[in-house]
Protein backbone atom coordinates (compact mmCIF):
# COMPACT_ATOMS: atom_id res chain seq x y z
CA UNK A 1 0.00 0.00 0.00
CA UNK A 2 1.19 3.24 -0.86
CA UNK A 3 2.57 5.82 2.18
CA UNK A 4 2.22 9.61 2.00
CA UNK A 5 5.91 9.67 0.70
CA UNK A 6 4.72 8.09 -2.63
CA UNK A 7 7.31 5.17 -1.36
CA UNK A 8 6.43 1.33 -2.13
CA UNK A 9 6.73 -1.09 1.00
CA UNK A 10 7.09 -4.74 -0.59
CA UNK A 11 7.68 -8.08 0.31
CA UNK A 12 11.14 -9.71 -0.18
CA UNK A 13 9.36 -12.30 -2.97
CA UNK A 14 8.17 -8.86 -4.92
CA UNK A 15 11.78 -7.41 -4.71
CA UNK A 16 13.64 -10.36 -5.77
CA UNK A 17 11.03 -10.48 -9.09
CA UNK A 18 11.49 -7.28 -10.01
CA UNK A 19 15.39 -7.04 -9.23
CA UNK A 20 15.58 -10.31 -11.47
CA UNK A 21 13.51 -9.06 -14.07
CA UNK A 22 15.58 -6.09 -14.40
CA UNK A 23 19.00 -7.28 -14.34
CA UNK A 24 17.85 -10.42 -16.09
CA UNK A 25 16.62 -8.54 -19.12
CA UNK A 26 19.57 -5.75 -19.43
CA UNK A 27 21.87 -9.16 -20.73
CA UNK A 28 24.66 -8.08 -19.15
CA UNK A 29 26.30 -6.25 -16.37
CA UNK A 30 24.34 -2.82 -15.34
CA UNK A 31 26.35 0.49 -15.52
CA UNK A 32 27.90 0.62 -11.71
CA UNK A 33 25.92 4.48 -11.05
CA UNK A 34 22.76 2.41 -11.01
CA UNK A 35 23.60 0.01 -8.11
CA UNK A 36 22.54 0.44 -4.88
CA UNK A 37 23.40 -2.85 -3.72
CA UNK A 38 21.81 -6.10 -2.87
CA UNK A 39 18.44 -6.37 -1.98
CA UNK A 40 17.54 -9.04 0.96
CA UNK A 41 16.62 -11.67 -1.87
CA UNK A 42 20.12 -11.63 -3.20
CA UNK A 43 19.48 -9.47 -6.61
CA UNK A 44 19.93 -6.15 -7.50
CA UNK A 45 18.17 -2.73 -6.18
CA UNK A 46 18.04 -0.10 -9.08
CA UNK A 47 17.00 3.24 -8.05
CA UNK A 48 14.41 5.66 -10.54
CA UNK A 49 15.72 8.56 -12.62
CA UNK A 50 12.91 10.74 -13.52
CA UNK A 51 10.86 8.34 -15.88
CA UNK A 52 13.96 6.17 -16.08
CA UNK A 53 14.81 2.73 -14.11
CA UNK A 54 18.11 1.17 -14.15
CA UNK A 55 20.11 1.63 -17.31
CA UNK A 56 17.14 1.38 -19.73
CA UNK A 57 16.67 4.33 -22.07
CA UNK A 58 13.72 4.84 -24.21
CA UNK A 59 13.36 3.96 -27.84
CA UNK A 60 12.56 7.11 -29.83
CA UNK A 61 11.59 5.42 -32.81
CA UNK A 62 9.01 2.57 -31.08
CA UNK A 63 6.74 6.04 -30.78
CA UNK A 64 6.93 7.12 -34.47
CA UNK A 65 5.69 3.62 -35.45
CA UNK A 66 2.37 4.14 -37.19
CA UNK A 67 -0.55 1.54 -35.10
CA UNK A 68 -2.55 -0.08 -37.79
CA UNK A 69 -5.93 -0.99 -35.52
CA UNK A 70 -7.54 -3.33 -38.53
CA UNK A 71 -10.96 -2.84 -39.92
CA UNK A 72 -14.39 -3.37 -38.34
CA UNK A 73 -15.75 -7.44 -39.47
CA UNK A 74 -18.35 -7.83 -42.01
CA UNK A 75 -21.21 -9.49 -41.23
CA UNK A 76 -20.37 -12.84 -43.14
CA UNK A 77 -17.13 -13.08 -41.28
CA UNK A 78 -18.42 -12.54 -37.94
CA UNK A 79 -21.14 -14.94 -38.90
CA UNK A 80 -18.27 -17.52 -39.82
CA UNK A 81 -17.01 -16.82 -36.08
CA UNK A 82 -19.53 -17.35 -34.62
CA UNK A 83 -20.31 -20.95 -34.77
CA UNK A 84 -20.18 -22.27 -31.05
CA UNK A 85 -22.35 -25.10 -30.00
CA UNK A 86 -23.89 -24.27 -26.20
CA UNK A 87 -24.23 -27.30 -24.27
CA UNK A 88 -27.82 -28.62 -24.89
CA UNK A 89 -28.04 -26.87 -28.07
CA UNK A 90 -28.40 -22.81 -27.32
CA UNK A 91 -28.16 -21.05 -30.31
CA UNK A 92 -25.55 -18.60 -30.57
CA UNK A 93 -26.27 -14.38 -31.16
CA UNK A 94 -26.94 -15.23 -34.58
CA UNK A 95 -29.48 -17.90 -34.14
CA UNK A 96 -26.73 -21.11 -34.46
CA UNK A 97 -27.77 -23.85 -32.72
CA UNK A 98 -27.20 -27.91 -33.73
CA UNK A 99 -25.98 -27.70 -37.39
CA UNK A 100 -28.31 -29.45 -40.02
CA UNK A 101 -26.67 -32.53 -40.92
CA UNK A 102 -26.61 -36.38 -40.34
CA UNK A 103 -23.99 -39.04 -40.12
CA UNK A 104 -23.70 -42.35 -39.73
CA UNK A 105 -21.68 -45.00 -37.11
CA UNK A 106 -20.24 -46.62 -40.40
CA UNK A 107 -19.28 -44.11 -42.51
CA UNK A 108 -17.68 -42.46 -39.06
CA UNK A 109 -15.41 -45.65 -38.81
CA UNK A 110 -14.27 -45.12 -42.37
CA UNK A 111 -13.78 -41.56 -41.68
CA UNK A 112 -11.66 -42.16 -38.52
CA UNK A 113 -9.43 -45.07 -40.36
CA UNK A 114 -8.35 -42.55 -43.05
CA UNK A 115 -7.79 -39.28 -41.41
CA UNK A 116 -7.76 -40.25 -37.32
CA UNK A 117 -6.28 -43.99 -36.90
CA UNK A 118 -2.49 -43.25 -37.80
CA UNK A 119 -2.74 -40.49 -34.31
CA UNK A 120 -5.66 -41.86 -31.91
CA UNK A 121 -4.72 -45.76 -32.63
CA UNK A 122 -7.87 -48.92 -33.36
CA UNK A 123 -11.03 -47.94 -32.25
CA UNK A 124 -9.41 -44.79 -30.44
CA UNK A 125 -7.28 -46.67 -28.09
CA UNK A 126 -4.65 -44.26 -28.54
CA UNK A 127 -1.35 -43.83 -29.70
CA UNK A 128 2.22 -42.63 -28.57
CA UNK A 129 1.67 -39.37 -27.11
CA UNK A 130 -1.86 -38.82 -28.66
CA UNK A 131 -4.71 -39.09 -26.15
CA UNK A 132 -6.98 -42.24 -26.26
CA UNK A 133 -10.60 -41.35 -27.15
CA UNK A 134 -12.36 -44.38 -25.83
CA UNK A 135 -11.11 -47.34 -24.04
CA UNK A 136 -14.38 -49.71 -22.87
CA UNK A 137 -17.81 -48.74 -21.20
CA UNK A 138 -18.42 -44.75 -20.98
CA UNK A 139 -21.00 -45.43 -17.82
CA UNK A 140 -18.39 -47.99 -15.58
CA UNK A 141 -15.25 -45.75 -16.14
CA UNK A 142 -17.59 -42.89 -15.20
CA UNK A 143 -17.53 -44.15 -12.05
CA UNK A 144 -13.59 -44.26 -12.03
CA UNK A 145 -13.80 -40.34 -11.75
CA UNK A 146 -14.06 -40.90 -7.89
CA UNK A 147 -10.79 -42.99 -7.65
CA UNK A 148 -7.85 -41.19 -5.92
CA UNK A 149 -4.19 -42.48 -4.97
CA UNK A 150 -4.28 -40.17 -2.23
CA UNK A 151 -4.43 -43.15 0.61
CA UNK A 152 -3.35 -46.18 -1.66
CA UNK A 153 -0.46 -44.40 -4.29
CA UNK A 154 -0.51 -48.07 -6.32
CA UNK A 155 -4.65 -48.05 -6.83
CA UNK A 156 -6.39 -47.11 -9.73
CA UNK A 157 -6.95 -43.47 -10.65
CA UNK A 158 -9.76 -42.10 -12.75
CA UNK A 159 -9.76 -42.59 -16.43
CA UNK A 160 -10.90 -39.72 -17.95
CA UNK A 161 -11.75 -40.51 -21.76
CA UNK A 162 -14.27 -38.30 -23.96
CA UNK A 163 -17.31 -40.82 -22.39
CA UNK A 164 -16.25 -41.14 -19.12
CA UNK A 165 -15.15 -37.23 -19.04
CA UNK A 166 -16.68 -34.83 -21.07
CA UNK A 167 -20.11 -33.58 -19.81
CA UNK A 168 -21.61 -32.47 -23.11
CA UNK A 169 -21.87 -34.11 -26.68
CA UNK A 170 -21.76 -30.88 -28.57
CA UNK A 171 -18.17 -30.39 -27.27
CA UNK A 172 -17.00 -33.27 -29.20
CA UNK A 173 -19.27 -32.65 -32.42
CA UNK A 174 -17.35 -28.49 -32.10
CA UNK A 175 -13.96 -30.19 -31.75
CA UNK A 176 -13.92 -32.36 -34.40
CA UNK A 177 -15.56 -29.87 -36.87
CA UNK A 178 -13.26 -27.17 -35.91
CA UNK A 179 -9.93 -28.45 -35.04
CA UNK A 180 -9.48 -31.96 -36.62
CA UNK A 181 -8.30 -33.66 -38.27
CA UNK A 182 -4.40 -32.38 -37.62
CA UNK A 183 -2.97 -30.59 -39.21
CA UNK A 184 -6.11 -30.12 -42.23
CA UNK A 185 -8.40 -28.17 -39.97
CA UNK A 186 -12.11 -27.17 -40.74
CA UNK A 187 -11.63 -29.87 -43.62
CA UNK A 188 -14.58 -32.03 -42.78
CA UNK A 189 -18.00 -31.64 -43.86
CA UNK A 190 -21.26 -31.36 -41.77
CA UNK A 191 -22.12 -34.85 -42.59
CA UNK A 192 -18.59 -35.89 -41.82
CA UNK A 193 -18.55 -33.74 -38.81
CA UNK A 194 -22.15 -35.86 -37.41
CA UNK A 195 -20.29 -39.52 -38.90
CA UNK A 196 -17.22 -39.09 -36.58
CA UNK A 197 -18.77 -38.31 -33.76
CA UNK A 198 -21.76 -41.00 -33.90
CA UNK A 199 -17.94 -43.01 -34.11
CA UNK A 200 -17.02 -41.62 -30.72
CA UNK A 201 -20.83 -42.92 -29.13
CA UNK A 202 -19.96 -46.43 -30.56
CA UNK A 203 -16.60 -46.85 -29.64
CA UNK A 204 -17.59 -45.22 -25.55
CA UNK A 205 -20.75 -47.61 -25.75
CA UNK A 206 -22.92 -44.76 -25.05
CA UNK A 207 -26.85 -45.22 -24.93
CA UNK A 208 -29.37 -42.98 -26.91
CA UNK A 209 -33.05 -43.13 -25.29
CA UNK A 210 -32.13 -46.30 -23.62
CA UNK A 211 -30.60 -48.00 -26.70
CA UNK A 212 -26.79 -48.67 -27.36
CA UNK A 213 -25.56 -47.27 -30.36
CA UNK A 214 -24.99 -50.17 -32.79
CA UNK A 215 -23.00 -49.60 -36.16
CA UNK A 216 -26.28 -48.95 -38.07
CA UNK A 217 -26.68 -45.66 -35.47
CA UNK A 218 -27.65 -42.10 -37.51
CA UNK A 219 -26.52 -39.35 -35.33
CA UNK A 220 -28.30 -35.77 -36.79
CA UNK A 221 -29.78 -32.43 -35.53
CA UNK A 222 -32.76 -34.10 -34.38
CA UNK A 223 -31.68 -36.57 -32.20
CA UNK A 224 -28.37 -34.39 -30.74
CA UNK A 225 -29.89 -33.21 -28.23
CA UNK A 226 -31.34 -36.78 -26.95
CA UNK A 227 -27.69 -38.28 -26.28
CA UNK A 228 -27.47 -37.71 -22.48
CA UNK A 229 -23.05 -37.83 -21.42
CA UNK A 230 -22.52 -40.17 -18.02
CA UNK A 231 -20.64 -37.05 -16.91
CA UNK A 232 -23.49 -34.74 -17.51
CA UNK A 233 -23.38 -33.12 -13.89
CA UNK A 234 -20.08 -33.93 -13.50
CA UNK A 235 -18.76 -30.82 -12.53
CA UNK A 236 -19.61 -27.75 -10.16
CA UNK A 237 -20.62 -25.40 -10.32
CA UNK A 238 -23.14 -25.29 -12.92
CA UNK A 239 -22.48 -22.83 -15.08
CA UNK A 240 -25.66 -23.24 -17.70
CA UNK A 241 -28.90 -21.33 -17.49
CA UNK A 242 -29.56 -17.65 -17.54
CA UNK A 243 -29.07 -17.40 -13.58
CA UNK A 244 -25.57 -19.15 -14.04
CA UNK A 245 -23.50 -15.80 -13.33
CA UNK A 246 -25.17 -15.30 -9.73
CA UNK A 247 -24.83 -18.73 -8.74
CA UNK A 248 -21.09 -19.22 -9.73
CA UNK A 249 -20.92 -16.51 -7.43
CA UNK A 250 -22.74 -17.94 -4.61
CA UNK A 251 -20.67 -20.82 -5.11
CA UNK A 252 -17.30 -19.60 -4.57
CA UNK A 253 -18.74 -17.01 -1.88
CA UNK A 254 -19.08 -20.41 0.32
CA UNK A 255 -15.55 -21.66 0.76
CA UNK A 256 -16.76 -24.88 2.26
CA UNK A 257 -17.69 -25.83 -1.78
CA UNK A 258 -13.96 -26.09 -2.78
CA UNK A 259 -12.46 -26.93 0.62
CA UNK A 260 -11.20 -23.49 1.77
CA UNK A 261 -11.70 -21.32 4.93
CA UNK A 262 -13.36 -18.25 5.06
CA UNK A 263 -10.98 -15.13 7.04
CA UNK A 264 -12.49 -13.59 9.77
CA UNK A 265 -13.21 -10.12 9.57
CA UNK A 266 -11.14 -8.90 12.29
CA UNK A 267 -8.04 -11.07 11.11
CA UNK A 268 -7.73 -9.30 8.07
CA UNK A 269 -4.93 -6.24 7.88
CA UNK A 270 -5.08 -3.16 5.09
CA UNK A 271 -2.69 -0.70 6.68
CA UNK A 272 0.71 -1.20 8.68
CA UNK A 273 0.55 -4.99 8.75
CA UNK A 274 4.58 -5.44 8.02
CA UNK A 275 6.18 -6.88 11.27
CA UNK A 276 8.34 -4.19 12.28
CA UNK A 277 11.10 -6.98 12.78
CA UNK A 278 10.79 -7.76 9.09
CA UNK A 279 13.20 -6.51 6.69
CA UNK A 280 11.87 -3.93 4.50
CA UNK A 281 13.40 -2.39 1.46
CA UNK A 282 11.50 0.82 -0.53
CA UNK A 283 11.66 1.73 -4.37
CA UNK A 284 10.31 4.64 -5.32
CA UNK A 285 6.74 4.73 -7.37
CA UNK A 286 7.55 4.50 -10.69
CA UNK A 287 8.23 2.06 -13.80
CA UNK A 288 10.10 1.26 -16.60
CA UNK A 289 9.19 3.67 -19.68
CA UNK A 290 12.61 2.92 -21.60
CA UNK A 291 15.14 0.76 -22.48
CA UNK A 292 18.90 -0.01 -23.20
CA UNK A 293 19.78 -0.69 -25.81
CA UNK A 294 17.19 0.23 -27.56
CA UNK A 295 14.21 -1.78 -28.90
CA UNK A 296 14.68 -2.88 -32.61
CA UNK A 297 11.95 -2.88 -35.21
CA UNK A 298 13.58 -5.56 -37.33
CA UNK A 299 12.06 -8.68 -37.68
CA UNK A 300 14.42 -10.49 -39.99
CA UNK A 301 15.96 -13.43 -38.47
CA UNK A 302 19.56 -15.04 -39.40
CA UNK A 303 19.30 -17.61 -42.72
CA UNK A 304 19.02 -21.04 -41.05
CA UNK A 305 21.82 -23.39 -42.80
CA UNK A 306 21.63 -27.57 -42.27
CA UNK A 307 24.33 -27.88 -39.62
CA UNK A 308 23.92 -31.67 -39.34
CA UNK A 309 21.62 -33.14 -37.12
CA UNK A 310 21.34 -36.80 -34.85
CA UNK A 311 18.89 -38.39 -37.12
CA UNK A 312 18.14 -41.31 -34.14
CA UNK A 313 17.64 -39.26 -31.93
CA UNK A 314 15.55 -36.46 -33.58
CA UNK A 315 13.40 -39.60 -34.49
CA UNK A 316 13.61 -41.21 -31.55
CA UNK A 317 12.20 -37.48 -29.73
CA UNK A 318 9.54 -36.21 -32.36
CA UNK A 319 8.53 -39.25 -34.58
CA UNK A 320 8.79 -42.72 -33.22
CA UNK A 321 5.57 -42.18 -31.27
CA UNK A 322 3.95 -42.75 -35.04
CA UNK A 323 6.54 -44.24 -37.46
CA UNK A 324 6.93 -47.02 -34.98
CA UNK A 325 3.84 -48.46 -35.46
CA UNK A 326 3.59 -47.74 -39.36
CA UNK A 327 6.08 -46.37 -42.33
CA UNK A 328 8.93 -47.63 -40.31
CA UNK A 329 12.53 -47.00 -40.59
CA UNK A 330 13.18 -48.67 -43.25
CA UNK A 331 10.16 -50.25 -43.66
CA UNK A 332 9.12 -52.27 -46.98
CA UNK A 333 5.67 -50.05 -47.10
CA UNK A 334 7.93 -46.69 -48.17
CA UNK A 335 8.28 -48.39 -51.51
CA UNK A 336 4.54 -47.41 -52.28
CA UNK A 337 5.63 -44.06 -51.23
CA UNK A 338 9.24 -43.48 -53.12
CA UNK A 339 7.75 -44.83 -56.14
CA UNK A 340 6.26 -41.64 -56.81
CA UNK A 341 9.45 -40.03 -56.67
CA UNK A 342 11.79 -38.53 -53.31
CA UNK A 343 10.49 -35.23 -54.72
CA UNK A 344 6.99 -36.31 -53.80
CA UNK A 345 7.36 -37.53 -50.60
CA UNK A 346 9.48 -34.45 -49.61
CA UNK A 347 6.69 -32.45 -50.56
CA UNK A 348 3.99 -34.18 -48.50
CA UNK A 349 6.64 -34.66 -45.35
CA UNK A 350 7.31 -30.74 -45.18
CA UNK A 351 3.60 -29.84 -45.98
CA UNK A 352 1.66 -32.21 -43.79
CA UNK A 353 -1.18 -34.78 -45.34
CA UNK A 354 -4.82 -35.40 -44.87
CA UNK A 355 -3.55 -38.46 -43.36
CA UNK A 356 -2.37 -36.81 -40.50
CA UNK A 357 1.74 -36.19 -41.29
CA UNK A 358 1.71 -32.91 -39.84
CA UNK A 359 4.27 -30.28 -41.64
CA UNK A 360 7.51 -31.01 -41.08
CA UNK A 361 6.27 -33.63 -38.30
CA UNK A 362 6.07 -30.73 -35.71
CA UNK A 363 9.98 -30.47 -35.51
CA UNK A 364 11.75 -26.78 -35.86
CA UNK A 365 14.56 -27.30 -38.22
CA UNK A 366 15.44 -26.20 -41.90
CA UNK A 367 14.54 -28.30 -44.67
CA UNK A 368 17.34 -29.70 -45.93
CA UNK A 369 18.03 -30.57 -42.66
CA UNK A 370 14.34 -32.30 -42.56
CA UNK A 371 15.27 -34.15 -45.79
CA UNK A 372 18.01 -35.73 -44.41
CA UNK A 373 15.68 -37.06 -41.30
CA UNK A 374 13.10 -38.65 -44.02
CA UNK A 375 16.25 -39.90 -45.72
CA UNK A 376 17.02 -42.16 -42.58
CA UNK A 377 13.28 -43.04 -42.20
CA UNK A 378 13.25 -44.32 -45.75
CA UNK A 379 16.83 -46.55 -45.90
CA UNK A 380 17.16 -46.94 -42.35
CA UNK A 381 20.88 -45.39 -42.55
CA UNK A 382 22.27 -42.53 -40.94
CA UNK A 383 24.14 -41.63 -43.83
Amino acid sequence: MFKLDRKLIITTTAVTLSAFFVAGCVGGEASPKWKTGPDIGGGVVYIMDGDKTGPYYVNEDAHKMALNNGRTPTEAELKAWDVDLQPRGVGSPNGQGIPIGSGNVEDGEELYESKCLSCHGDFGAGYGTYPPLGVGNAYELNKTLTNNRYRDPEADGPTRVFGSYWPQLTTMFWYIRDAMPHPKSKTLSIDETYALTAYMLYINEIEVNGELVEEEFVLSNENFLDVRMPNEDGFEPNIAGANSLAGIRAYFNNPANYGAEKVKYEERCMTDCQDESAKVVRIQHGGIKSFTPPLSALRDLPEVKSTGIDVVEVYKNNCSSCHDGMLSVGGDDWAYYTSKGMDKVYENAINGTEAGMPAMGGVSMSKENFKTLVDYLISGKTK
